[in-house]
């Protein structure tokens, strides 16, 4: 069966904090109600928390690293899915449901198995 990496980008916060325990249920509710499908995920800390890696010159170079996010966005990568769905629409299907889409985005990609 297929798999597809469904990406959520959201408002950039620290999903761990008390006030945002009633979008976390509902994130709970839709991992219980596609559990057929889900087979790993995880949810992000805020871009802050993020390192950037960069390797100066290609192969070989000096690494570079620079505190917070790729890039500066409103609504930012904050966590994905990994899904094993009979097809592309099986999976859009599935991320429709996911609650970052309601109020962000989830990008859908399919995995290359090598």
């Amino acid at each position: 069966m297929p798999t597809y990496i469904a990406f959520t980008y959201t408002p950039d916060v620290d999903w761990t904090r008390p006030e945002y325990g009633q979008e976390m249920k509902e994130y709970q509710e839709f991992g219980e109600a596609a559990e057929a499908v889900i087979k790993g995920g995880h949810a992000l800390y805020p871009t802050a928390t993020a390192t950037t890696v960069r390797v100066q010159g290609g192969k070989g170079g000096d690494a570079i690293t620079s505190d917070g996010p790729y890039a500066e966005t409103k609504e930012a990568l904050t966590g994905y899915y990994v899904l094993e769905c009979a097809d592309l629409d099986e999976a859009v299907a599935v991320a429709a449901k996911i609650p970052a889409a309601w109020n962000g985005a989830v990008e859908v990609r399919p995995v290359i198995q090598f």
